[in-house]
């Protein structure tokens, strides 16, 4: 069964739709803790500890987190991989180039690809500069809301941040829709509706995540 659907068309995209929900449902949660640096340090530095005492007593410090990381570094590489299988079939099956150019397809559609390739590059960037701290020269281990600033003092800092937003918002605005379609809640009654929905999602999220460097750089967070 499960060999069946990771073999099939169908199956590969059901598994992007349902990883890029997760993925989506992570952001949005996500979005609204980073928007916490707005109340200051104090608010900001407790939700991040907060984040490592989900659970607890039962879990044990920061095994929730770690769940969390596990679940989402699974969507992410599943989402990855079948995006970039189902590329390769399309490729197989039309080896020769169309004779003309689509220009039904949205910017949003023909970028998908390179945003995907922009957004795991920036995962990478993301988790060396504020997870393990490597790539930002002004951390101090244990102090989030200083290393939020420290990193959105830098130009290169705030210049790879805006643009994966950028890139993200791209992502979400196709890639909502093409999820409902794939798991069946697209008609032509509701392809209105969803793709609103998409857009809005998409708005909210890049303007909530840009928001934060935006701030630093202006410093309304200083």
């Amino acid at each position: 069964m499960a060999r069946s659907v990771w073999g099939s068309t169908v199956g590969k995209k059901t598994i992007m739709a349902v990883s890029g929900l997760i993925m989506l449902l992570y952001l949005v949660v996500h979005m609204f803790g980073n928007l916490k640096i707005f109340f200051g340090s104090g608010q900001f530095n407790s939700y991040a500890h907060w984040l490592r005492t989900i659970g607890e007593p039962f879990l044990h410090y920061e095994w929730a987190l770690w769940i969390i990381r596990v679940v989402l570094v699974a969507a992410v590489v599943l989402h990855a991989v079948c995006a970039y299988q189902l590329s390769r079939r399309d490729q197989r099956a039309r080896p020769v180039a169309y004779a003309h150019k689509r220009p039904r397809a949205s910017y949003a559609t023909r970028t998908m690809r390179w945003g995907g390739i922009i957004l795991a590059l920036f995962i990478v960037w993301h988790l060396l500069d504020f997870t393990t701290l490597t790539v930002n020269k002004n951390a101090q281990p244990g102090h989030p809301y200083e290393n939020v600033v420290a990193t959105f003092h830098t130009w290169y800092g705030d210049v790879i941040y805006i643009v994966a937003m950028l890139a993200l918002g791209l992502h979400i605005r196709h890639g909502f829709w093409s999820a409902a379609q794939t798991l069946g809640a697209g008609k032509a009654t509701r392809d209105r509706v969803l793709k609103g929905i998409a857009n809005i999602l998409a708005l909210v999220l890049t303007v909530g995540f840009i928001s934060v460097p935006v701030a630093v750089m202006t410093g309304v967070v200083s």
